[in-house]
C-alpha cells in the first residue's frame, strides 16, 4: 500500500501545530521533533510541516513564499458541506485567512483558507450524483 508525505515548509512549528490541532488534526509523535511535525490526515497520508531551516535539507533552491505565490493547492474531501463550513470557521478562528469564496455547484461544494504559512487547503463535497 502506497502512503503519500506531502512536505511543507512552516516558520513557526509550534504555530502550526496549534493552527492544525485547532482544526482537529493530530500528530505522529515518532516522526516529530522541534522542527518536524507529522499530521495526520488518514492512515496512509500525512503532511510534514518542516521548520524552513529544515525543509531547506531537503531541497535545491529557494523556499517559495506562499504569502505572496502558491506552490501547491492542497484539497481535502470533505463528508459533508457542514463539515466543510465547520472546517473553515476553526480555520479562521485559529489564524486562518480566508482564500476564495465558497463554491456552490449544486453536486459539488467548496471552501478553502490559508494556514497561517500561506499554503492553500481546499475543502470540497461531492453528492454521489456526481
Amino acid at each position: 500500500m502506497r502512503m503519500l508525505f506531502i512536505n511543507l515548509p512552516v516558520k513557526n512549528i509550534e504555530i502550526s501545530k496549534a493552527f492544525f490541532t485547532g482544526l482537529g488534526f493530530s500528530f505522529n509523535p515518532e516522526y516529530s521533533d522541534e522542527r518536524t511535525l507529522c499530521m495526520i490526515v488518514e492512515k496512509n497520508i500525512f503532511v510534514m510541516l518542516l521548520q524552513e531551516e529544515r525543509f531547506r535539507e531537503f531541497i535545491n533552491g529557494d523556499i517559495a513564499d506562499a504569502s505572496g505565490t502558491k506552490e501547491v493547492l492542497n484539497c481535502l474531501s470533505a463528508s459533508s458541506r457542514e463539515e466543510i463550513d465547520t472546517m473553515l470557521a476553526k480555520a479562521l478562528a485559529s489564524g486562518g485567512r480566508e482564500w476564495k469564496p465558497v463554491q456552490d455547484h449544486g453536486f459539488m461544494y467548496g471552501g478553502s483558507f490559508q494556514d497561517p504559512d500561506g499554503h492553500v487547503w481546499e475543502l470540497v463535497h461531492m453528492t454521489e450524483q456526481a
